[in-house]
């Protein structure tokens, strides 16, 4: 598993990494990206950046994925109240990241900022016990942590090839970075702060398909195909 873990990370540098701010323009409507957080290392030889994060989206929403996570339309998608869903309501990756910041405090609040305020059901039960201050302080620190914090790659994708869920390409990226036994968090890690034992444990700000299988020489060649295709045509 760690020999598919150095592959991929190798494979992976020969495109460049992407920091905020960025043009949103400038990404693929379909890929899959690989996320890089400051302070996180490799466990192979040498002190490479670490992926930390594997995503994707629905079809054709590759860049209003992105979007949501880095909080593009700051402005706009901060003006929230009781009646709305927060910003971290439609980014798990940034609903994560407030986890561990609240668990970290030891802050009760977590138990409110785990509720799923896009169901209407659950604004309607839980609106009192919204403090829509203390979710905007968070959020901001969210953005400030992924902006300066974390960078990303990707590889983008044309139609027809399966990239989501059990059995796309994306279940069997994580597969190989979550079972690879030379991979870990440092010790200053936010993750370690997590209140997901699956984020503690893998070193990664993910929860699903940790234990899929890892990618093959099929998939490598799509791989190896289509960072080729991406370098030639998005960086």
């Amino acid at each position: 598993m760690s020999e598919k873990c150095e592959w991929l990370h190798e494979k992976l540098e020969k495109l460049p990494k992407i920091q905020y701010p960025f043009e949103k323009s400038s990404l693929p409507k379909n890929g899959i990206y690989f996320f890089y957080e400051k302070g996180e290392t490799w466990g192979h030889d040498g002190n490479k950046p670490r992926i930390v994060r594997v995503g994707t989206h629905k079809s054709g929403n590759f860049r209003s994925r992105i979007s949501e996570h880095f909080l593009f339309e700051e402005e706009r998608k901060m003006d929230f109240d009781q009646n709305d869903s927060k910003p971290s309501d439609r980014s798990i990756f940034r609903k994560n990241i407030g986890r561990a910041l609240l668990n970290k405090d030891d802050n009760d609040y977590l138990k409110v900022w785990n509720i799923d305020f896009i169901k209407r059901k659950n604004r309607e039960e839980h609106a009192s016990k919204r403090n829509i201050s203390k979710e905007r302080e968070i959020e901001r620190k969210i953005t400030e942590i992924l902006r300066e914090n974390f960078s990303f790659r990707f590889i983008a994708f044309e139609g027809g090839t399966n990239i989501m869920g059990k059995e796309g390409l994306e279940s069997n990226l994580i597969g190989t970075l979550g079972q690879c036994s030379e991979c870990k968090p440092s010790k200053d890690w936010l993750g370690n702060s997590s209140s997901k034992p699956k984020i503690r444990e893998s070193g990664l700000w993910l929860i699903q398909h940790l234990k899929d299988s890892p990618i093959d020489e099929a998939d490598k060649k799509v791989i190896s195909d289509s960072i080729k295709k991406s370098g030639q045509k998005f960086y």
